[in-house]
């Protein structure tokens, strides 16, 4: 479970770093920001992937069925908005949900490595 978290800190980090490194760098072409932005997509993946195994792995814990219930809902969410309601409002909501979702994660492989 260590390892689990520590690629999270790694996923996360990474991410973070980017992010800031290009938005502080000011530089015109927005790599290194776009590639932080893209490497949300490998957050996300890396930590739904892990969620789903670490479920299967423990069925009757609470918070592991709460994240992928979180994330069902995201993905149900956007897709009934982008095709069927198309509410301006429910973008911003769909634009903070993934991240609390990592926050969550990232608190339970933090409590599952540290147990």
């Amino acid at each position: 479970m260590k390892a689990i978290n520590y690629l999270n800190y790694f996923f996360v980090g990474t991410l973070i770093i980017l992010i800031v490194f290009g938005l502080l760098s000011n530089e015109s072409s927005g790599n290194i920001t776009g590639s932080g932005f893209l490497f949300l997509i490998l957050t996300g993946l890396f930590q739904v992937i892990f969620g789903i195994k670490m479920l299967i792995d423990e069925p009757k814990d609470k918070n592991l069925q709460y994240y992928i219930k979180g994330v069902c809902f995201f993905f149900v969410l956007s897709f009934i908005n982008g095709f069927i309601l198309n509410y301006q409002i429910l973008y911003f909501i769909l634009f903070a949900i993934p991240i609390i979702l990592a926050i969550f994660f990232s608190i339970i492989t933090y409590k599952k490595a540290h147990q």
